[in-house]
């Protein structure tokens, strides 16, 4: 193999794909606040957060970081955004301050944004402008039932 074959291959340009764009409405800063439901373990705690979303140089991966407080205890996490061609679905992977670790598949069909893991699953809608996203979370029950998790509210503010 000569060397102009070797820097012909590493010269070779990958885009990311087309359907990355549908996540441009994430970039920016957001307000989030929600509502987590009285349960067994607990009662009622506000969520209250500032998200921050932008690419990752070459645009193939969306980072999400969240700096937050449920309750009085201090959330931070940093989640990678992607997409899956072949199986046509958004994925991500999540990792917090407290040692947890999640991993979603998701789906953006118009302003509807639906994320779904193996315990935790999220339903949402974006505002016609594109500056609000509302959304429940729901939690998977011993029963395998969904259960009612969290009631949450992002506003664009950047």
């Amino acid at each position: 193999m000569t060397n102009e074959h070797v820097n012909h291959t590493s010269q070779e340009v990958l885009k990311p794909d087309p359907a990355l764009s549908h996540l441009n409405v994430f970039v920016g800063k957001w307000m989030t606040e929600g509502l987590i439901t009285e349960s067994p373990s607990g009662p009622a705690v506000k969520l209250k957060a500032i998200d921050t979303y932008e690419w990752l140089p070459g645009g193939f991966f969306l980072i999400h970081h969240v700096d937050g407080l449920i309750g009085d205890k201090e959330v931070k996490t940093i989640e990678i955004i992607g997409y899956d061609a072949s199986n046509q679905v958004y994925f991500t992977h999540a990792y917090d301050n407290h040692g947890s670790m999640a991993s979603y598949y998701a789906n953006l069909l118009g302003r509807d944004w639906k994320i779904t893991g193996n315990t935790e699953r999220f339903s949402g809608k974006f505002s016609v402008d594109g500056n609000t996203l509302i959304g429940t979370w729901e939690l998977l029950g011993n029963d395998e039932k969904w259960t009612h998790w969290m009631d949450i509210r992002l506003t664009k503010v950047e």
